[in-house]
This record gives structure tokens, sequence and C-alpha cells, in this order.
């Protein structure tokens, strides 16, 4: 251990580098005493801190020691004594101040420092990396990333990759309005990096790089048609909607369902133009039904346009996964109905063609001819009812094949010298048998909201008024649940029923609709309540049985499941979504 005198020794002869540094015009020629103040890093604590204030101040001087400058800097930040790893890490910023070539270095070493645990370490840390993204943003942003995507090296920390994202997270993304500058040329730059980390992201942290995209300016309101398209193709990528579907891959089936999700509120601006220009364009100043059809078709291609499709979503769906629908896990199949339910307004005429004869068979599976004592998950009807409509007013003479309608469009397709009046016969008559149903579970669930305010009325402890509201608030949106496929099997007797295409039906696990108008074209949709995504009320009750059977559950998954695809739990073939490199199971 020095000795004080030793180490005052040493300290003034740091001054006297310092000072002859300092005052020489040109400092090149001073080789001596910079090799001094390099030297100093292998002499006493105090001296050390020193040093590392004076390496980075006159390392730009003398290039030809840069790299034993360096190493001897670097070698300050794996002391043992904490000031002197401090005042290391607050001169790595000045080492690039003037030779740019050494910051993608200085950031990637910082990167690592992020797992310090020494708060006043840290903090360094933080702000050596800020002065540094401010010095030349494009050049560390690059080098920041690459901790996020260099999954070749399977000995990577991760411990380092997750300390990264937090730092972007949390430092760069809510400055960047003031680090993205040049602001286009800075927004694609970080697009572009955002992209190439994607390749192995837990669901968390794809939701949280989406909310940042969706944010910069080049994808907003007034971005060209192929910059929101880009947006679901990023989407459509994490879904995998180009690999063979595997029943038995849960992963994928997360992926596919939570990327569906985020996907529905791009696809919200088109079709609302579409309704609000049907709403103008009345049909009667057209001199016949066809013509007024022709001219939507070709105003609706123009208009949808400016938006995303969802028919990659929709044709995976219908290709792929319902004609495996009974092999999904159970709570799955309510997410992908609700997802189908929620993506139906969106759709173009020509999906809504396609995919209608999948939803009438799942139809017919859930709304059984005659009564019979299995289950009925009226949760179930109410998605593929809600989706039967919306893909019916867009495709009305589709269902003259699949339900003995006899809708007149002056099309081919109406069919209407052929009999299908089987069809309609039957199909009216699931549906006398489903609104027997859930008249019957309509009345259980009345009686049972009496015994629950009854109960709430009697009920001491917190805990118990607690328990009895959740069972008034699941009662509740059972209520609406069969309230809604009432008021959407009423039309569908009619041999040439008016299907709703609007929003008069709102879905029982959606808050209500405000009437006001929303503020912007992308309002509606773009917000969803947090219970919203994919909140269930999957309750079932026996045939003829009354509500003895009825299940309540609280299904919180799709856009809020996206934000625990955690980085705990058993390994996968991903980082949270499988099937990508290292990682871990979605769960």
């Amino acid at each position: 251990m020095t000795d004080a005198s030793e180490e005052a020794k040493q300290i003034e002869k740091l001054y006297e580098f310092g000072e002859r540094l300092n005052e020489a015009k040109d400092k090149s020629q001073n080789v001596k005493d910079y090799e001094g103040i390099i030297d100093a890093t292998k002499t006493s604590i105090k001296a050390k801190q020193l040093a590392a204030q004076l390496i980075p101040r006159f390392f730009k001087f003398f290039p030809n020691l840069s790299s034993r400058a360096l190493n001897a800097h670097f070698d300050l930040i794996e002391e043992e004594d904490l000031a002197v790893r401090v005042q290391a890490i607050r001169g790595l910023p000045l080492f690039c101040k003037d030779t740019k070539e050494y910051i993608s270095k200085i950031v990637d070493i910082l990167g690592q420092l992020l797992t310090a645990e020494e708060i006043v370490e840290r903090d360094a840390v933080h702000k050596a990396l800020m002065s540094v993204l401010r010095q030349d943003v494009k050049e560390s942003l690059t080098a920041l990333f690459k901790h996020i995507w260099n999954v070749e090296d399977p000995s990577q920390d991760d411990t380092i990759r997750d300390k990264v994202l937090c730092f972007i997270r949390d430092k760069v993304f809510p400055l960047k309005a003031e680090l993205l500058r040049p602001q286009e040329e800075m927004e694609r730059h970080i697009t572009d990096l955002i992209k190439k980390s994607l390749g192995d992201v837990t669901g968390a942290e794809f939701r949280m790089f989406m909310d940042f995209l969706k944010s910069l300016s080049i994808f907003g309101e007034k971005a060209p048609p192929e910059r929101l398209k880009e947006l679901i193709g990023i989407i459509e990528g994490q879904a995998d909607l180009d690999a063979q579907f595997d029943v038995s891959d849960a992963d994928h089936i997360d992926r596919l369902i939570s990327c569906l999700f985020m996907a529905i509120p791009f696809f919200v601006v088109r079709t609302d133009l579409v309704f609000l220009s049907i709403c103008f364009f009345s049909p009667f100043k057209y001199s016949s039904y066809i013509s007024y059809m022709n001219f939507l078709s070709c105003l609706t291609k123009i208009i949808l346009q400016r938006g995303a499709s969802g028919s990659k979503f929709l044709n995976y769906i219908n290709k792929h996964i319902i004609p495996v629908f009974d092999k999904l896990p159970e709570e799955r199949k309510l997410d992908l109905l609700k997802g189908l339910a929620e993506i139906s307004p969106y759709t173009t005429p020509q999906d809504s063609r396609q995919i209608l004869p999948s939803v009438v068979q799942l139809l017919k599976k859930y709304m059984p001819r005659r009564k019979t004592g299995e289950e009925t998950n009226f949760t179930y009807v109410e998605c593929l009812l809600f989706s039967f409509h919306h893909l019916a007013h867009k495709a009305p003479n589709a269902t003259n094949s699949l339900c003995g309608y006899k809708i007149v469009t002056g099309q081919p397709s109406d069919r209407l010298g052929e009999d299908f009046s089987e069809y309609y016969k039957e199909f009216t008559e699931r549906l006398s048998s489903i609104e027997d149903l859930t008249r019957a579970t309509m009345k259980k669930l009345t009686q049972g909201m009496a015994e629950h305010n009854k109960a709430m009325a009697a009920a001491k402890s917190d805990e118990a008024k607690e328990s009895i509201k959740t069972q008034k608030q699941n009662t509740t949106t059972g209520l609406r649940t069969c309230n809604n496929i009432l008021a959407m099997t009423k039309p569908l007797h009619s041999k040439t029923p008016a299907f709703i295409g609007d929003k008069s039906v709102n879905l029982s696990w959606k808050e209500a609709v405000k009437p006001s108008v929303p503020s912007s074209a992308t309002g509606t949709g773009v917000k969803r309540p947090s219970t919203a995504a994919n909140g269930s009320n999957n309750f079932a009750t026996k045939k003829g049985r009354g509500a003895g059977g009825m299940q309540n559950q609280l299904v919180n998954r799709a856009l809020e499941g996206i934000s625990y695809g955690g980085r705990g739990g058993g390994r996968g073939r991903g980082r949270g979504w499988g099937g990508r490199g290292r990682g871990r199971g979605y769960r």
C-alpha cells in the first residue's frame, strides 16, 4: 500500500504533467508527460482518480499512444475503488469528443457497464451514455442496439441486453424530439435499428418497440400509406404469417392472436372512411343498385389505399387456424374468436366473402339445431354472430348459398335460380334454439343479480364485498352478452335480413362507445382500454339445466398478454416468442 508521502509525490507529479500539457502550444511534443499520466494508473488511489481525468483530456493529441491510453483507462474502470471507477466512467465521453472513430467502442463499453450495482456508478454510466449520444446519435444508437440484436453469441450476458433495453426505453425514447435530429433521417435510422432487433424479442419488448414506432412523425397522421403498411408488415412478421401452422405450438398461437389485436387499430382508419362515404353518397342518387355498388367499390379502393389491410391475418386464420379450431386450447379459442370479431368490421368485401363460409360453419357448431345436454358457450356465439353480421354486411349475397337468404344484388353470385330453402330452415331453427337458451340464461342471471345485491347488503368484510362485486361484474357482462345475441339473431329470421354493419352492437367485453365524436379519424379503437383487449366473460350453461354450469373466467390476454411475454419461465425456442434462437417461452 502506498504511504501518504509517496502518494503526495505522485499527485504533485501528475499536476506538473497536466500543467505543462496545458501550457504547451504543441502538446503532441510532450510525449513524456502524457506517458507519465498513463503510468500513474498503476499507482495510488488518488493518483488513479487524477489520471482518470487527465488521460481523456489530452487523448486526442497523442494518436500514437491511443491504444496504450485506452487500455490504461479501461483498467481504471475495473478498479475495486468506487471513486476511481466513477471518475473513469465520467471521462469516457471525452475520448470521442474529437475522435469520432472511438464512439462505437465507448458506447459498447458503457452498454456493458449498465449492469453496475452501485447507484452512483450506474448514474455516471447513464450520464456518460447520454453525453456520447448527443455527440453523435446515429453512431451511438447503432452501437447501443448491437447489444440487443447480437444473439449469435450464446455466451452473451442477457443481463446486459435487458439493461440496454431499459436504458433505451427510459432515457432515449422519451427524448426522441431532442435526440433524433435531423428528424426524418434519424427516425428512419432508429426504425431500421428496431426492425433489425425484432428477430429475438419477448412480447413485452415487441409491444414497447411498436408503441415507440407509432409515436414517430414518419408514421404519423400525415405519413404516406406505405408507412402504415410498413408497420403492419412488422406486426405480420412477428405473427409468422408465412410459417406453416402447428396447432401444438402454443407460443405461435399466443403470438398470432396478440399481434392480431395489435394490428386492429391500423385497420380502423380505413373502414371508418368507407362507412362515412356510404352514408354521404346516398344510393338514391344512382339509377340502379348495381351502379351504386360499382361506385362504392371504386370509392372503397381509393380510400383503402390510405390504410393497411388485414387480409393476410384473415387469410391465415381462415386457411390454417379455423380448420383445426377444435384442437386449440380452450382459452385461445375464445381469444381467436374475439380477435375475429374485432377485426370483422374492418374487412374488405373480398376477404369477407372468403371467410364467411368458415364463420357460418362455426356458428352452426355452437348454435345447435335442437336442445341437447351439452354446454353452450354464449361468448363464442356472440363473437361469431358479430363477425357474421359485419362480414355479411360487406358481402350480403354470399349468405344466399350459406344460409338460404334471398338477397338480390343483380350479380351472378346471387345464385337466385338455386334452391337453398333447406339451408334457411336449418339456420333459422338454430337461431330460434339459441334464442330460447339465451332467454333462459338471462332469467337465471337476473335472478342471480338480485341475490348478489342481497348478499352485498349483508356482507361484513371487505373480502366478501370484493368477491360479490366480482360476481356482479361477471353477471353484468353475461347479461350484455345475452342481450347482444338476441339483438343480432332478431334480424336474421328475415329472408332478406338487414345485416348489422355499424356500431349499434357493442361487444360485451368492451367498454361502451361514448356518443361524442372522436377528435381525429384514428381515434376510435386506437386507444383500447386495458380490459377491452381480451377480457373474457367466457360463461357457459348446460342446455336445459339453467345456470348451474355457469363459469366466469376473466381472460386477460391479447394486447395485455403481449406485455407478459416474460423472460422467466420455461425455455422455449425463442426469446419470449418461439422459433427465435435463444430465449424463453412466451409465458
